[in-house]
């Protein structure tokens, strides 16, 4: 436990490796906002239940694990595709060729992301400044 950074530390640093993941999934989607048929993706949300579990606490709502039973693979349904990477279902429009991919809108997550990395990179920078004071430096 002494060598093992700090929780908040592991959190930023988990949500810059989503955040990272997710800016590929968007640069994707307009890289194929051309491309007939192809629907828009999305990231599933990370899970950060196991860093409050980890401080000896559990998580009052965590997100439900489904797993794919023969039954529902005998209906149709597929399993997740690896990454959590899923059909991103709040698009506004479906064009005719089924492309449902508005640059608008991937610009405006991309900014998002841009503004809460930023965000992060301040709380990592204030953090480090926090340290680096109560380590006497």
């Amino acid at each position: 436990m002494a060598n093992s950074p700090p929780r908040l530390l592991d959190g930023i640093a988990r949500a810059m490796q989503h955040m990272s993941s997710r800016q590929k999934v968007i640069a994707q989607n307009i890289a194929n906002s051309e491309t007939p048929g192809f629907k828009a993706r999305e990231l599933d949300a990370p899970d950060f239940s196991s860093l409050i579990s980890a401080q000896g606490g559990s998580p009052k709502i965590s997100r439900p694990r489904i797993t794919l039973s023969s039954g529902m693979a005998a209906l149709g349904a597929r399993a997740p595709q690896g990454g959590g990477t899923i059909l991103d279902r709040d698009t506004s429009e479906t064009k005719p060729d089924g492309n449902n991919i508005t640059l608008e809108e991937q610009l405006l997550k991309m900014g998002k992301v841009q503004a809460d990395f930023a965000a992060l990179t301040n709380i990592y920078k204030k953090q480090m400044s926090l340290m680096r004071t109560a380590a006497g430096k």
